[in-house]
């Protein structure tokens, strides 16, 4: 299944590419840090170098979207996706694989 990137996430990213004039070739790297209690924490940032030994790549709307094979696993099923409305605009993700919002203890739910 791996992660899914939205039509609107991918509009939004092929826009962000364009404007910077990045090389071709450039693609979505997306990383992993953290856990505990508030969850996972995600990066979204732009990359040139895929090492197929160590990144899982997968292809959405004309996009590349990498990130490593160790992190593939945890991201199974995660959606990105780009929303603009009257409250701001930016990019979400969803993992159904992990909770969000911290524990009782920090003032999550």
């Amino acid at each position: 299944m791996g992660v899914t990137l939205t039509e609107s996430a991918a509009n939004e990213i092929k826009q962000i590419l364009e404007s910077q004039s990045l090389e071709k070739g450039t693609f979505l790297r997306m990383g992993v840090a953290g856990g505990g209690c508030s969850g996972l924490q995600y990066s979204l940032g732009f990359d040139t170098e895929l090492d197929p030994k160590v990144d899982a790549c997968f292809e959405h709307h004309g996009l590349r979207l990498v990130t490593k094979k160790k992190f593939a696993l945890h991201l199974d099923g995660t959606t990105i996706d780009f929303k603009d409305g009257p409250m701001g605009c930016g990019f979400s993700i969803d993992n159904p694989n992990y909770a969000s919002g911290g524990c009782p203890g920090c003032g999550g739910h």
